[in-house]
């Protein structure tokens, strides 16, 4: 008898063995479990000796894995369990909190890096709205953040920084100087100020404080919460024809051990789509409440809000991986990440976006791997989160959510 690791997913429960039943042929081995025709794929086989239907920890075996008894079968098993957190918070070190004001609504949300994370940034819209972005630049001197702010409010929502800072500075973190430690926080604004009627309300410090205050490893809440609270998406044929956008996020991780993850405010002006079907998720509607579907709009030469369209756009993103990058290396994977606009938002970094992407890498892996293989699993983790935002959106604001359109 031997003593087989399988994954253990705390998120989905794993097929339990059902009692047995008088389906079994006599004469076959004592101990054993068979399936009787018609009962669900998927059962156990039960060693002798053993209670029924349960599993077992080995004897020093590692924490956070689960032992099945198997008789006489030498196997490895294969769970294709989903994990229990597949999103930016799946890599150790990193914490997310929102916070939203929900009288407009808007907010913010705060990534917090809790030992520092070397960093670089991407930014291809002609619209951005930044801060302390200049000093991710591989000729700069500070390769260290302590936190990234994404945020709405257009350049008021900057303040949120402010916030952010305020809180770790209360503990102590950030880089030592002579007088004292100072939180590097660079942050990342949408435009949202149309969104529900109250331009007036719109992020501050507070916000930036309360979201810091609020950051968990949990998963990562999505859809209409934090900056992606009043994010909208699909504004070609105008506010009036557009759609509910949110924040999402995805991870992706590998048998080795590393971990690529994304989260993403999306307030673009084009269409979401599918970067696996090619089909529209979210974006403008005709008049009959259908998708009008960007690619064929441009294509038709019909009149859209493009020519005169000031920038209240913008979708903002967060990559982070935990393998160990240089400054120069973690701007390439910010880089590349940016392929995952390209995927999921038609049309993209438009003259009225002002896309931008952070990247981070914690360094807690020690194993090794190219930055062309993490850059390309960070593009994918952004076509993800960029569809999961708006899949989980609701409707707010006034602007309606894909998972309120008529079925």
């Amino acid at each position: 008898m031997m003593f087989v690791a399988q994954p253990f997913r705390a998120a989905r429960a794993a097929p339990v063995a059902q009692p047995f039943r008088a389906a079994a042929a006599s004469g076959r081995p004592k101990g054993l479990r068979y399936k009787a025709p018609g009962r669900p794929k998927g059962l156990r086989y039960n060693a002798p000796g053993r209670p029924k239907g349960l599993r077992y920890k080995a004897p020093g075996g590692p924490k956070g894995l689960r032992y099945k008894c198997l008789f006489g079968l030498a196997m490895v098993g294969l769970a294709s369990s989903a994990p229990a957190n597949d999103t930016l918070t799946a890599i150790r070190g990193i914490r997310v909190g929102h916070y939203t004001l929900v009288e407009r609504p808007t907010g913010c949300t705060v990534i917090l890096v809790d030992r520092g994370a070397v960093a670089g940034i991407a930014q291809r819209g002609a619209a951005p709205g930044t801060r302390e972005t200049d000093r991710l630049h591989p000729t700069n001197a500070a390769d260290r953040v302590d936190a990234i702010v994404l945020s709405g409010g257009s350049a008021f929502g900057l303040d949120a920084a402010n916030g952010a800072a305020r809180w770790l500075d209360e503990r102590r973190a950030g880089v030592a100087t002579n007088g004292a430690r100072v939180p590097i926080v660079p942050a990342a604004v949408l435009i949202d100020l149309w969104v529900g009627g109250k331009p007036l309300v719109r992020p501050a410090a507070d916000c930036g404080y309360r979201a810091a205050a609020n950051a968990t490893v949990r998963p990562v809440a999505e859809g209409s919460v934090g900056a992606g609270a009043g994010a909208t998406v699909g504004k070609l044929l105008g506010r009036d024809r557009a759609m509910k956008g949110g924040i999402g996020s995805a991870s992706v991780t590998l048998a080795n051990g590393l971990q690529v993850a994304a989260i993403v405010a999306v307030n673009a002006l084009g269409d979401i789509v599918d970067p696996h079907s090619g089909a529209v998720v979210a974006g403008a509607r005709g008049d009959d409440g259908s998708f009008a579907d960007a690619r064929r709009l441009l294509r038709s030469g019909a009149t859209t809000v493009l020519s005169s369209l000031p920038a209240e756009n913008t979708t903002i993103a967060v990559v982070a991986t935990n393998a160990r990058l240089t400054q120069a290396q973690a701007t390439g994977l910010a880089q590349m990440a940016d392929a995952g606009y390209a995927r999921a938002i038609v049309p993209v970094h438009t003259i009225a976006d002002g896309d931008t992407v952070f990247a981070l890498a914690t360094g807690s892996w020690r194993g090794t791997a190219d930055v062309t293989t993490i850059g390309a699993l960070a593009a994918d983790a952004v076509a993800a989160a960029i569809v999961r935002a708006v899949r989980q959106a609701t409707t707010a604001g006034g602007v309606l959510a894909v998972r309120d359109l008529p079925q």
